[in-house]
C-alpha cells in the first residue's frame, strides 16, 4: 500500500497530479506521530459526557440496528442483551470524541446528532472526510487492532452515543458469543466497504496517469 501511495505521489502530471498528491499525503501515516492511550474512562469527563437513560438508549440502538443492512439480524431479546454491554451517553456540541493519532480502546455508535470526521494534514490544515449521523460507527478500527486513530471525530450538534470499549467487547464475546460475533461481523462488513471505496479511488487516480 505504501509503495502504491508513493507511486501516485510521484506520477507525472496529466491533469491529476495535484489530486493524486493530495490524496496520497492525506492518507499516509505521519512518520513520528505521537501516540497516547486515551480510554473512554479518561475521555468521557473531559468532553462532558453525561449518562443517558438506558431504556431509551436501548430502544434507539435496537431501532437503528434493525434498519442497518450491514448487520446480522438479531431478535428483540438479543438486541436488549447486547445493549447491556453498551454505555449510553449524551455529549455537548463541539467536543472531540475521538482524537487523531491517539491509541483508543473504544468505539462509538451514533444514536442521534452529527459528528465531523476530519484528518489533520502535515501542513497544519484539516480535510473533512465525512460527517457521521445516526447509525454510523466510529473508532471501530482501533477497537479491533489497538492501532492509532486515523482521524478525529467532533460533535457538530449535541449527540447521543452508545459506547463499547475493549473490555466490554471481550465480555460480550465470552458471555454471549452469538452477540459478539454479530457485532464483529457488522464491523468487518463496514471496514470491507470502506476498503473497497478507497481501492476504487486509488484505481481511478492511477488510471489517469
Amino acid at each position: 500500500m505504501k509503495r502504491l501511495l508513493a507511486r501516485i505521489k510521484r506520477a507525472p502530471g496529466s491533469g491529476a497530479g495535484d489530486d493524486a498528491g493530495f490524496f496520497s499525503s492525506m492518507y499516509q501515516e505521519p512518520p513520528d506521530a505521537p501516540q497516547t492511550l486515551s480510554s473512554w474512562r479518561d475521555r468521557a469527563p473531559r468532553i462532558g459526557a453525561q449518562a443517558f437513560d438506558r431504556r431509551q438508549g436501548a430502544e434507539m440502538f435496537a431501532r437503528l440496528w434493525g434498519a442497518d443492512r450491514h448487520v446480522v439480524a438479531l431478535n428483540a431479546d438479543e438486541l436488549q442483551r447486547m445493549s447491556q454491554y453498551l454505555e449510553f451517553v449524551q455529549v455537548p456540541m463541539g467536543q472531540e470524541v475521538i482524537g487523531q493519532d491517539e491509541l483508543g480502546d473504544y468505539m462509538v455508535i451514533v444514536l442521534d446528532g452529527t459528528l465531523s470526521v476530519d484528518r489533520g494534514q502535515p501542513w497544519g490544515g484539516k480535510a473533512r472526510l465525512a460527517e457521521a449521523h445516526a447509525g454510523d460507527m466510529l473508532g471501530e478500527m482501533s477497537l479491533l487492532d489497538a492501532g492509532a486513530r486515523f482521524s478525529s471525530c467532533v460533535t457538530l450538534t449535541p449527540c447521543t452515543l452508545a459506547v463499547v470499549d475493549a473490555k466490554r467487547l471481550d465480555e460480550m464475546i465470552n458471555q454471549a458469543p452469538r452477540l459478539g460475533v454479530a457485532l464483529l461481523a457488522s464491523l468487518s462488513r463496514r471496514l470491507s466497504l470502506r476498503l473497497r471505496q478507497v481501492s476504487a479511488r486509488l484505481s481511478a487516480l492511477l488510471s489517469q496517469n
